[in-house]
């Protein structure tokens, strides 16, 4: 039988959310469990920076935690840099801070509030003294994909026809329609988010985990033997196939 391999989708923020789901996993791996989270930490929800402190936290304690780069993790990553980056695949009108992409929820979980007619590089520098070094570090570590010999787990999904060695990072953090619009096999498996549906779902090709937790809605928790898929609910496994 393959080692199992859990993942978590989309946090965004949901603190209590996340260590009901690690607690699921932990009552059915181990606490030496191998977990892939799916990027997405922060934005929308009440606890950004508690979301990271526990990702940090354990990490350092030694747990097998693979951190995967989401877009929203990019956006406060770009934010944070000594001149603010705007994300140019967002469209034209949009930026992090915009009440549909919840950049400015994540800076009032800091504590940085602001005003109409604040200057942006006001709030850069409240967030450089408020945001901790070791969360920026954080984000900055995060890694685009992670593969296994059947799966590869990204955030958003990936360019169809393209090798996984050659995807590229733009690609792994924003794409949707092209890529939910295969149904042919991939290289391998792949599991994301990014997408919100009602419940994490099997398309064959692909899973999606991202059931919503973003706005209020569960937050998945799978586990994986080999291209085997299980959704772990309070009650224990539930078989995830395909649709």
């Amino acid at each position: 039988m393959p080692n199992p391999i859990y993942a978590i989708g989309d946090i965004h923020g949901q603190l209590e959310m996340l260590d009901e789901a690690l607690a699921r996993i932990e009552a059915d791996g181990g606490k030496d469990a191998r977990i892939v989270f799916l990027g997405d930490y922060t934005d929308r929800g009440p606890d950004s920076p508690g979301v990271i402190d526990r990702l940090i936290a354990g990490q350092q304690a030694g747990r097998d935690w693979i951190t995967l780069l989401g877009n929203h993790d990019r956006m406060f990553s770009w934010f944070m840099e000594e001149v603010p980056r705007h994300d140019p695949h967002l469209l034209i009108g949009y930026h992090w801070l915009h009440e549909k992409l919840g950049g400015s929820d994540t800076l009032a979980n800091y504590g940085a509030t602001y005003k109409d007619r604040t200057r942006l590089e006001d709030l850069h520098a409240e967030a450089k003294r408020l945001v901790p070094q070791a969360h920026v570090d954080f984000l900055r570590a995060l890694r685009p994909m992670y593969e296994t010999e059947e799966i590869a787990f990204v955030h958003a999904g990936i360019k169809p026809g393209v090798p996984l060695a050659e995807q590229q990072e733009n690609d792994l953090i924003w794409i949707r329609q092209s890529f939910h619009e295969v149904t042919t096999p991939h290289p391998k498996l792949i599991v994301h988010g990014h997408t919100v549906v009602k419940q994490p779902s099997h398309y064959g090709n692909r899973i999606n985990l991202d059931s919503g937790a973003g706005y209020d809605r569960p937050l998945t928790a799978a586990v994986f033997e080999g291209r085997e898929c299980w959704v772990l609910e309070p009650e224990g496994r539930r078989a995830l196939t395909p649709n």
